[in-house]
């Protein structure tokens, strides 16, 4: 006998809630003014730093997420102590799938910037195809990005998924969620601590044939 032909309607899926992280230790808006080769050293720092002292995560974000099934974070410190202060006492994925995109300078000379200035140089050198040694290519970072997307999106069939992660890539996993049919329910901007919520609009289009 065949499959029964008969459409049924797929588990609904939860909501996906994306963090950036909370203010960082160290400071891009401090000086001194340094060289690209500084610049390299510095993001590295930054990478490995964790969260400044004494923040605490926005009452709203906390309501939101504290009863999510499904927890991820990035793997740097500064991802995994944001999901730590939101909802404390849970354990979450860490997972370097879902790292900042990075950001390596031109060589250009002597000239000497904040870092501030430092992170938009690098971000357009980047996304012109600019790479520095094993640094991830733009086109790199899309097929991760594309990856993380689809972990989220499996991970919605289970509930709420809260991930806590960093600015620019949230940026680009937020455009392959929408491939995967997710629509932007709240856009909270790209500050730290600022969040968007992702709803699935698909869920009365999905169907499976009984019995596959």
């Amino acid at each position: 006998m065949g499959s029964d032909t008969r459409q049924s309607p797929v588990t609904r899926r939860g909501p996906i809630i994306i963090a950036r992280h909370g203010r960082p230790e160290l400071d891009r808006n401090k000086g001194p003014r340094i060289g690209w080769q500084a610049y390299v050293d510095w993001w590295s720092a930054y990478e490995r730093g964790g969260l400044e002292a004494g923040q605490n995560p926005p009452a709203e974000l906390q309501a939101l997420v504290r009863d999510a099934d499904i927890l991820y974070t990035s793997g740097r410190l500064r991802a995994r102590q944001t999901m730590q202060a939101a909802v404390p006492g849970r354990e979450a994925t860490a997972d370097d799938l879902f790292n900042e995109a990075p950001l390596p300078p031109p060589r250009i000379g002597p000239a000497r910037f904040l870092p501030k200035t430092w992170n938009v140089i690098a971000r357009i050198a980047w996304l012109a195809g600019h790479a520095l040694g094993e640094d991830e290519t733009v086109g790199q970072s899309w097929g991760r990005a594309s990856r993380a997307a689809g972990v989220l999106h499996d991970a919605s069939a289970r509930g709420k998924v809260f991930l806590a992660a960093h600015g620019w890539f949230n940026r680009m996993i937020r455009k392959e969620l929408r491939r995967l049919g997710w629509t932007c329910k709240y856009n909270g901007g790209d500050q730290y601590w600022s969040w968007r919520v992702y709803e699935y609009s698909r869920q009365d289009t999905d169907r499976m044939r009984i019995g596959e």
